[in-house]
């Protein structure tokens, strides 16, 4: 899972993803349930992209309150069908593009918490697989955007898999281990606007040359 992440730099914002850049905008680090950035196809327009502020942690239509209990910041990709929190935006195509600069992940291989900072190799910014949702305050009619972030199992992966705390109570390969789902360019415009069963192909895990990584042990 991702817990901290930088958004994408203004000049990325408008070069990469191709957005207006609204006057608020401001890359200050994101973390579950304070505010952040995402892009999406408005409703009128499924060819236009839209940048949008929300809190990173979906809020479900079904919630009484927009201040939740439980952690929505992440979606397993595999249960987006399952989950209730997550059914009906991934069903009504709420998919957005979250754009960040870096993520953090802990690496725990040394017995205690060391945050390793994740950058792509190409120095771009990374385009993440995440779904919005609307949420009305149906005594004010006020409306709070909100998204979620979607993981893969990573256990395979000669990079992710080194990340976060193991279970000594289960093998290697079954630890369940979590990486964000990176959307390269070209996936962009079909993630954002394909019928569902298109854009479930392109949750898939990304090679570890994309990535730069770099640990932190003074953080």
């Amino acid at each position: 899972m991702c817990n901290q992440y930088t958004p994408a730099s203004a000049t990325q914002i408008i070069r990469q993803f191709g957005v207006a850049l609204r006057a608020d905008y401001h890359p200050a680090d994101v973390f579950p349930r304070s505010q952040g950035w995402f892009i999406r196809a408005p409703s009128h327009d499924s060819q236009a992209r839209e940048l949008v502020k929300g809190q990173w942690g979906l809020i479900p239509s079904f919630a009484k309150t927009p201040h939740l209990p439980y952690s929505t910041n992440n979606a397993r990709s595999e249960e987006l069908e399952a989950k209730a929190s997550y059914r009906q935006p991934w069903a009504k195509g709420q998919r957005c593009i979250i754009p960040a600069a870096a993520f953090w992940e802990p690496c725990w291989e040394t017995g205690k918490n060391v945050w390793w900072r994740f950058e792509r190799a190409d120095g771009d910014a990374f385009g993440l697989a995440g779904l919005w949702n609307t949420w009305i305050d149906k005594s004010t009619g006020e409306l709070f955007e909100s998204y979620t972030m979607l993981t893969m199992n990573a256990d395979h992966h000669p990079l992710m898999s080194r990340m976060h705390k193991p279970d000594p109570k289960l093998p290697n390969d079954a630890q369940d281990k979590r990486m964000v789902v990176v959307l390269e360019p070209d996936s962009w415009k079909e993630w954002l606007t394909a019928p569902t069963s298109n854009a479930r192909q392109l949750i898939r895990m990304t090679p570890e040359s994309t990535f730069r990584a770099e640990s932190n042990s003074s953080r």
